[in-house]
């Protein structure tokens, strides 16, 4: 099967498409450095970066009327369907309308199937109008569409993140979701073996660290002794002293009052604000993960991008690019390339009549090579 990835990001779905077998070929992205990781972790792929908006059908040719199997998939920017941004989850959020550019590439080349993703706000955001265009435009065209929300924590990924998926098929294919796995991964699993570091750490290429990794890190490992993006977000000594307070799944609330002066009603902030992880359970959501200062398990000082590419699945191969800041929000951002390539999977078995299996260890391996430096 042949993959086009729109609103791409740093390549999470497209990851996971490649890893269940899906050649893709070409994608979309505005944002420069997202496109740059892109196009540096997928090597093979075509790279167009530019607005949705902007894509023509001249730009598309190529997989117009393709003989191969066709599969389009991508998730348009969720941040107006999130439940922590209630101003814009209504209609008037142009960004929340982008889900029409998706159904506009749809018609120009009818793929044999369709996957499109997102938070899973997107579900009651304007009481469920924007699933439901989508759903009956996406029927107009001739696809049977099953919809379903998906917890990355059932499928290999050590992390508590509920996103909404939507696959349409023209084939006359029965598709059927796959089924959650019985195997949790924790943050520990994640990253035990990888370096310690301080506050601002800036080296970005590392030796992994002298524990012995789990097999959830062995499948992400790179080939070398070491990997890349061990960066960390310098936080202020006041930032610091606040992280000391705060035990394994604790938050905000455990930080004394004559710390957090500078709130000006601290009781406002929401349950993520300097979240602690617990070493012995699920991370939870790696979002805006800079922004909410969440709290290494044993270390007073955030979470590396290498830790949380590694709580969101990314091996150790894939290195990202642009400043600390944009390597977060990349990061952040993305799908869990295990939890895309589970979907994918069960789009190979609807093909072929068979039910989704799960097949961990070799999801989890890439296939790319590591290298020194960025």
């Amino acid at each position: 099967m042949i993959g086009i990835d729109l609103f791409a990001g740093a390549g999470g779905m497209s990851l996971g498409a490649s890893m269940a077998g899906i050649s893709v070929e070409f994608a979309v992205e505005l944002d420069a450095c997202a496109a740059k990781t892109y196009s540096v972790n997928h090597p093979n792929s075509q790279i167009h970066v530019d607005d949705i908006r902007n894509v023509t059908k001249k730009k598309l040719q190529p997989w117009i009327d393709r003989q191969d199997e066709l599969v389009l998939f991508g998730g348009p920017p969720c941040q107006g369907f999130s439940w922590s941004n209630a101003r814009t989850r209504n209609t008037d959020n142009r960004s929340n309308w982008l889900f029409k550019e998706f159904v506009r590439v749809t018609k120009l080349l009818k793929p044999s199937w369709v996957v499109f993703e997102n938070v899973q706000g997107i579900v009651d955001t304007a009481e469920g109008v924007f699933v439901q265009q989508i759903r009956d435009e996406l029927t107009s065209l001739g696809y049977s569409v099953q919809s379903s929300r998906l917890n990355a924590l059932h499928f290999g990924v050590p992390q508590d993140r509920t996103r909404f998926f939507l696959v349409g098929s023209r084939s006359g294919h029965t598709f059927q979701f796959p089924v959650p796995q019985p195997v949790r991964f924790t943050v520990d699993d994640a990253i035990r073996d990888l370096p310690r570091l301080e506050n601002g750490s800036s080296e970005c290429w590392r030796k992994y660290g002298r524990a012995r990794p789990s097999e959830y890190a062995k499948g992400l490992r790179c080939d070398f002794k070491g990997c890349c993006n061990h960066l960390v977000t310098h936080s202020a000594d006041f930032v610091v002293k606040r992280f000391a307070f705060v035990p394994q799944g604790g938050n905000w609330q455990d930080i004394p009052a004559r710390l957090m002066k500078n709130y000006t009603d601290r009781s406002r902030c929401h349950t993520g604000i300097y979240h602690r992880l617990r070493l012995d359970s699920p991370s939870v959501v790696i979002g805006n993960f800079r922004k909410n200062m969440l709290i290494h398990p044993t270390q007073d000082r955030g979470l590396s991008v290498r830790e949380a590419a590694r709580v969101q699945s990314f091996p150790d191969s894939y290195t990202f690019h642009g400043s600390i800041g944009f390597q977060q929000q990349q990061v952040g951002n993305a799908v869990p390339p295990l939890l895309a390539c589970e979907v994918f999977r069960a789009i190979s078995c609807a093909k072929v009549g068979k039910h989704s299996l799960s097949n961990k260890k070799s999801s989890r391996r890439s296939g790319r090579k590591c290298s020194k430096g960025v």
